[in-house]
């Protein structure tokens, strides 16, 4: 996908407290198939920063995402791939 986690509108809320961080996030689709490893690229990511000890992964579907979430950047590339949204 050319499109990041934030311009899809997939995270919900973010925390640091000291060297944890907690990831409020959600998917398009319950079986969306490449949660496992978005979740993995996620911890990956945000353990390589500096002072970072802990990551916490929390799914929601409340509210459920929708289409509307995406941010303006996030449609634009969309549609660059030929996607209607």
């Amino acid at each position: 996908m050319p499109v990041n986690l934030v311009d899809l509108g997939l995270i919900y809320g973010l925390t640091v407290d000291g060297g944890r961080v907690c990831v409020s996030l959600t998917f398009t689709a319950m079986g969306c198939p490449a949660s496992e490893m978005i979740m993995g690229d996620i911890r990956e990511r945000l353990l390589a920063e500096p002072g970072i000890e802990d990551v916490r992964l929390d799914v929601v579907w409340d509210p459920p995402w929708t289409s509307a979430r995406l941010t303006s950047d996030g449609r634009e590339a969309l549609r660059a791939w030929g996607l209607s949204v």
